[in-house]
C-alpha cells in the first residue's frame, strides 16, 4: 500500500480528534520526545544566530543601518506597495 504523506496525515489528523483519552495519551507518550525535538529545534539555531550578528555589530564587521535609513526603506517599500 502505498499511502502519501498527505493521506496519513490526514488520517492521523481526523483519529487524535476523535480518539478517547487513553488512546489519545497512547499516542502521545509514542511520540513524546520527538515531539518536544520538533518544537525545540530552532531554539539553538536562533540563539546562535543573533549571537552571531550581534558579536558583528560589536566588532564592527557589519555596521548595520542608521534608523533614519531604515525608516526611508520602509517608507520607499510602502510606497511601492501600496502607493501614495
Amino acid at each position: 500500500m502505498n499511502t502519501s504523506s498527505a493521506t496519513i496525515r490526514h488520517k492521523l489528523y481526523d483519529y487524535i480528534r476523535v480518539a478517547d483519552n487513553k488512546r489519545f495519551h497512547a499516542i502521545y507518550n509514542l511520540l513524546e520526545s520527538e515531539i518536544e525535538q520538533t518544537n525545540e529545534w530552532w531554539k539553538e539555531q536562533l540563539v546562535k544566530e543573533l549571537d552571531n550578528r550581534y558579536q558583528a555589530l560589536k566588532t564592527g564587521t557589519d555596521t548595520g543601518f542608521p534608523t533614519s535609513q531604515l525608516i526611508e526603506s520602509i517608507y520607499k517599500l510602502r510606497t511601492k506597495k501600496y502607493g501614495k
